[in-house]
């Protein structure tokens, strides 16, 4: 396995019309989001994916890359990395059986570090490669079935889209997850869309790439045991650190928090001793990491400290909610009050309602729910945070 991204000699690339994507000649560090941008990055000493406003990455003499964070709470920042960063764990996942012979899908912009991922994993491991972001959800399945795909990588939020078109993809033998734990709900329907799948759920961040690995044996609520080569501890304070060979460098900037510095930065990230933290609060149990939420996001309700993500993943699971965000609101009594933000069938409002508040009592259960036909994402798939609660008109 090389310490840089390459073409395999069997490895295919495919855009969302069917069309061969040939190597392109390195034109420039700063590559756009499409299939020939890809085609021109592997290979490339230092690229990066999107972002054409930002300064080009440097390549510090060994092979680097830039991807983006999400943004889900702010502006996306640039992560920088060793491209053996990823080629360190493309030697895992060969082992899933993605290399010559296999067809590998992506649905989302290459801009997503899942996305770019997947793809540029199938290529260096000799996969036929499928980027099917052009396409609409129900084409997109479509293309999958025709096109005989074997593994797939995507959020629970696109797999939500793609389950909908209701077209069954029998040939998958792989589901790879990331972004955010799967419901009961998306789980029966992937079972459905993929009869003939493994689905593999994996816990990460743009910052450290894979930490868990979760299978059919995990518990419902933990997120996996450390994936291979991972080291995973908890502090007295309950927040997660890791340490592994995936880790990021720094963030595009320079002059903020890189490899190894002491200290915080954004997002809650911090280094300690060579141990990585992004802010994650959970326990370790049994092997199992279970998770509560970003130290970011956690909000005081009258004087209990409550993690929003814990009360989004229990409204993913009842009936009638197809998409949550848990936002807090200025309360005169308590400080800070929740109101969950949903998509759904609002005719479940008093049983979702009910069953919040004999779960998690009066304190934390959302005082009012909020139903809406649009949803603001971004371009990784996950809820734009930021724009629901620009959105947010409350009275409190």
């Amino acid at each position: 396995m090389t310490d840089s991204f390459r073409w395999h000699p069997k490895a295919r690339l495919f855009d969302s019309s069917g069309t061969l994507v040939p190597p392109v000649p390195q034109s420039g560090a700063v590559l756009p989001d499409t299939p020939a941008g890809l085609a021109a990055a592997i290979g490339h000493p230092a690229f990066r994916i999107g972002a054409a406003d930002q300064p080009a990455p440097d390549p510090e003499g060994r092979p680097v890359f830039e991807t983006l964070t999400s943004g889900s709470t702010g502006r996306p920042r640039r992560i920088r990395r060793t491209q053996a960063s990823w080629t360190a764990s493309f030697a895992v996942n060969a082992g899933f059986g993605i290399g010559p012979g296999a067809r590998v899908a992506v649905l989302g912009r290459l801009a997503h570090s899942l996305s770019l991922y997947g793809a540029v994993e199938g290529v260096h491991l000799g996969a036929e490669v499928h980027l099917l972001d052009a396409l609409r959800p129900d084409r997109q399945a479509v293309a999958l079935g025709r096109r005989g795909v074997t593994h797939l990588y995507a959020t629970p939020a696109q797999l939500r889209l793609l389950a909908a078109a209701q077209d069954p993809c029998p040939d998958l033998q792989f589901v790879f997850v990331g972004g955010s734990k799967l419901d009961a709900t998306l789980c029966n329907a992937l079972a459905a869309l993929a009869p003939n799948a493994q689905v593999r759920e994996f816990y990460g961040a743009a910052e450290t790439s894979f930490i868990t690995l979760a299978d059919a044996e995990t518990p419902d609520a933990s997120v996996g045991r450390a994936y291979p080569g991972v080291e995973i501890t908890v502090d007295p304070g309950d927040e997660v650190w890791v340490r592994s060979t995936y880790l990021f460098l720094g963030y595009g900037d320079q002059s903020v928090l890189g490899a190894g510095q002491e200290g915080q930065g954004p997002g809650g990230t911090r280094w300690r001793d060579g141990w990585l933290s992004v802010g994650e609060i959970g326990s370790l149990q049994s092997g199992y990491l279970y998770l509560k939420g970003r130290a970011g996001r956690m909000v005081t309700v009258a004087d209990q400290n409550v993690f929003p993500e814990e009360i989004e993943a229990l409204l993913q699971a009842l009936p009638g909610v197809s998409r949550a965000a848990v936002l807090p609101v200025k309360d005169a009594l308590r400080g800070h009050a929740l109101v969950a933000v949903l998509q759904g069938d609002a005719g479940q409002e008093d049983a979702i309602l009910g069953s919040l508040r004999g779960t998690l009592g009066p304190t934390k259960a959302p005082k009012a729910l909020i139903w809406r036909d649009d949803w603001p994402v971004l371009a990784s798939g996950k809820t734009d945070l930021k724009a629901l609660e620009a959105s947010l008109s409350w009275p409190g």
